[in-house]
């Protein structure tokens, strides 16, 4: 007989894992199916090793600057092995952690790759055979991968997703990052103060198109002043592969091609979704290019089928996955007969995103221009580091923090930083979002002193014409 459960969860990632405990919390019995790695591409190709190789990065660059500091330090270098060895170590500890966690909550761990074959069903095979297992829900949370390039696939050698840029086994002489979303950058940040000559090939007009237009233009100047050589508005028309490097011809803005040579490309042009071969066809669940529908809560347009995280719409992003995985569980107790939940759909206007890049961006909400076009009448603040004491005294005083509000009822709409730990700061702007806050509630807010914090009430002062330190 089938082993049987209340909920299944396929996928083991920041949005898996996370949706399985929450379930076990509420009393459900809970199995979790992972094809390879608990934790997924998050904790253990993703978003926490890539900040262990970028921590190590950081601790390069300021050692290099010590004299600004009125410290010495010579013959500086780096380690590559030894970086990429922290890194995955850093990946080891947070997997046993999540193993840990699944001991700790009775979860059920089958390990082999999951297929949905009949409504709370699935298959799942593995080097051992293949079994069946039964659920009265399932949520489906297998993730993406990187998108390739359909003329030069990555190879692991010369072209590189973000998983083999991960663990190099030499530093790039020259790189060609193609794409300057959060992945891009990041990886474009890191091998450039690694010591790699970098360039950045951008189609859009812009470096991280998502965010707002000044923190865009402002995070191109840091860039180019770091050494990088930035493309916007160009494309990559081909990669000529050999076992010596890449050439590249590369259109640019004004329709020109060029041809240049490097030792390495990185593709960070987008992640298609894992949903082939897992049974949605077989169950008529809807999706579109391989992403579900969903409705707030994580329904598909099949009872007892759930889905979260990377193969839903976006935003792609690790704590969103997380979210929707505690938004389902409480869905799922609820269907079962638990009256003492009371979930709350996603809001995805106060999603923060985060780019781990040197200088840091941070966001969340509306942009300036996507709130006049939304219609909005605005009030836009901008407070530069340059203007806090904090900042100064850290060395750190390149960036600013912009807030944009609605004229007419205060409503803050959207923030928008770029700078020392703006990925920390974002989360004051978060929450406030979540509490509907207005603009008097954070003008009579109490910031710390000296703290960067401090700029977050500036400028929210500075959309009013009030700021008192610039």
């Amino acid at each position: 007989m089938a082993d049987a459960y209340d909920v299944i969860i396929l996928g083991s990632g920041p949005g898996g894992y996370v949706c399985a405990i929450r379930c076990a919390q509420l009393g459900l019995k809970t199995a979790i199916v992972e094809r390879e790695n608990l934790g997924g591409i998050c904790l253990n190709w993703g978003c926490i090793p890539t900040k262990a190789l970028l921590r190590s990065a950081e601790v390069l660059h300021n050692m290099k600057h010590a004299a600004d500091y009125g410290l010495a330090a010579d013959n500086i270098r780096a380690d590559l092995d030894a970086v990429v060895k922290r890194s995955r170590g850093v990946a080891k500890q947070l997997n046993q952690g999540v193993t840990h966690l699944m001991k700790k909550n009775k979860i059920t761990v089958h390990m082999g790759s999951g297929k949905l074959t009949a409504p709370g069903k699935i298959e799942v095979t593995s080097d051992k055979g293949t079994d069946v297992i039964e659920g009265k829900h399932v949520v489906v949370a297998t993730g993406a991968r990187a998108r390739d390039l359909p003329f030069a696939p990555a190879d692991g050698k010369r072209v590189w997703t973000y998983r083999h840029a991960m663990t190099p086994t030499e530093l790039p002489s020259k790189l060609l990052v193609i794409g300057s979303g959060a992945i891009g950058i990041e990886f474009a940040s890191f091998y450039n103060d690694m010591g790699s000559d970098v360039t950045v090939v951008e189609m859009m007009d812009r470096v991280v198109p998502v965010e707002d237009a000044d923190v865009s233009a402002f995070l191109e100047k840091a860039l180019v002043k770091q050494g990088m050589k930035i493309m916007t508005g160009a494309g990559v028309e081909s990669l000529a592969v050999s076992d010596s490097g890449v050439k590249a011809k590369i259109k640019a803005k004004d329709g020109a091609i060029s041809e240049s040579d490097f030792s390495h490309v990185i593709v960070a042009v987008g992640i298609a979704p894992n949903t082939e071969n897992i049974g949605l066809e077989t169950l008529g669940i809807k999706a579109e290019r391989g992403i579900i529908a969903i409705d707030g809560y994580g329904r598909t347009n099949v009872p007892g089928v759930w889905a979260i995280g990377d193969v839903t719409p976006g935003p792609w992003l690790a704590h969103k996955a997380s979210h929707e995985g505690v938004t389902a569980a409480e869905a799922i107790a609820q269907a079962l007969g638990n009256k003492d939940v009371h979930p709350h759909a996603m809001d995805k206007r106060n999603i923060p995103g985060c780019t781990y890049c040197h200088p840091q961006v941070a966001s969340v909400g509306l942009t300036e221009a996507k709130a006049k076009e939304a219609g909005y009448t605005v009030k836009a603040g901008t407070f530069p580091f340059i203007g806090n004491g904090k900042a100064i005294a850290l060395g750190e005083a390149e960036g600013f923090i912009k807030t944009v509000f609605d004229a007419k009822t205060g409503e803050l709409l959207g923030a928008h930083m770029i700078g020392a730990e703006v990925t920390e700061l974002i989360q004051g702007y978060v929450v406030g979002k979540t509490l509907e806050t207005t603009e008097v509630e954070l003008m009579q807010t109490v910031f710390p002193h000296p703290t960067l914090s401090e700029m977050l009430h500036e400028a929210t002062l500075a959309a009013y014409g009030r700021a008192l330190h610039i």
